[in-house]
């Protein structure tokens, strides 16, 4: 069977890369081209646009960049009728994902929606376009399935596909610089996958920790080239113990006691890691003002939102600043294991792991359906 995937950020690319290696046990003869990044080309098939490429974050930019975003959705479109999927699979990435599902439904392609857009949050007309235009809805949250009920619409709770991930990981410590000092704690900066989120995030960050006694090491995105970082580094780095390692996010993690972490799906896998951290997001002026008025959440990072309650400490727009990173940064030593405590309770909800099978179960069922 032929399988289009569109996943248009780091996260979709992971989730991507799991979905596609359990389609392959369930179908031998799996033909995938996919709109992703490194991890679903080592899974095989043909890649049309890397996910770098797509990066664009807040109202503000995807104005700025409009016309190119119209290009990628012509050029989508067009390669998706020349493929011919038996299935089109979209992974997040809502801002485009919906306009091309409205656009496959009308083509009588079958559409799965695998990891919804946050709706629950925002934009919940989106509810009413997601129900239409698609076949199955999968999701990963475990509230996701109640909420899309409420409005006439199944969706399957397939489990979150980050304990697959994170159970097939195995660290490796070869990444430790020599030049860090065993006795002290290990801190990690995870300033996010865009360039514009990295741009904002780490030079806060690294203001922040530039004194700090505790080994620091950034934890490099792995579409982003090494010299933006270092461009970023240089101005901060007055302290030896900083250090740069590429595309080794779940390694650091697992040697991590501590981390500041960019709002998003970084800080569930840490999260999941059990290391006690410090959730940070600032955007511009003008799009946090607008989401602002959009979005009805009481909390930001999934790690509360699925708690429903604070683990961790979010520090937002105006409240991210170094002073008030470095205060919440003794709050973490002294409360680490509380917040491990909620950890704990978290993993319980998220349920059991299978969710890339489960999810690729769905998926196959509905091609070899009539």
């Amino acid at each position: 069977m032929k399988y289009y995937i569109i996943a248009g950020e780091a996260s979709g690319d992971l989730h991507g890369s799991n979905l596609m290696s359990s389609l392959k046990k369930k179908d031998i003869g799996a033909e995938f081209r996919f709109w992703g990044g490194d991890r679903m080309l080592n899974e095989g098939g043909q890649i049309v646009t890397h996910y770098r490429e797509m990066a664009f974050m807040g109202f503000l930019e995807v104005i700025k960049n409009l016309r190119t975003i119209l290009g990628f959705l012509k050029r989508c479109k067009v390669d998706i009728l020349d493929f011919k999927p038996d299935v089109l699979v979209l992974i997040d990435y809502p801002g485009f994902n919906l306009r091309i599902a409205k656009w496959a439904k009308k083509q009588g392609i079958k559409v799965v929606y695998y990891i919804t857009p946050q709706v629950w949050a925002w934009h919940k007309s989106r509810v009413y376009d997601l129900g239409e235009y698609t076949d199955k809805l999968l999701v990963i949250l475990p509230f996701e399935a109640a909420f899309f009920e409420k409005y006439g619409f199944d969706a399957i709770y397939v489990g979150h596909p980050l304990l697959d991930a994170i159970e097939k990981f195995k660290p490796n410590n070869d990444f430790l610089p020599s030049s860090l000092n065993s006795e002290k704690p290990l801190l990690s900066l995870l300033p996010g996958s865009r360039r514009q989120e990295i741009s904002v995030m780490l030079p806060i960050m690294l203001e922040a920790v530039q004194n700090s006694e505790m080994n620091v090491i950034i934890a490099g995105a792995s579409a982003i080239e090494q010299d933006f970082y270092h461009q970023i580094i240089s101005k901060y780095n007055s302290n030896t113990n900083i250090h740069l390692v590429h595309d080794r996010t779940y390694d650091i993690l697992s040697f991590s006691a501590y981390a500041l972490v960019s709002s998003g799906t970084a800080t569930l896998e840490t999260a999941l890691f059990s290391v006690p951290q410090i959730v940070c997001y600032k955007g511009s002026a003008i799009s946090y003002m607008i989401a602002k008025q959009l979005v009805d959440l009481k909390y930001i990072s999934l790690v509360n939102l699925i708690a429903d309650k604070e683990i961790v400490k979010e520090l937002i727009q105006n409240d991210l600043t170094c002073e008030n990173i470095n205060t919440e940064l003794l709050k973490l030593i002294k409360e680490k294991d509380v917040i491990k405590s909620g950890y704990d309770d978290l993993k319980i909800k998220l349920g059991s792991k299978g969710a890339s099978d489960r999810a690729a179960n769905e998926i196959y069922q509905l091609v070899i359906s009539k």
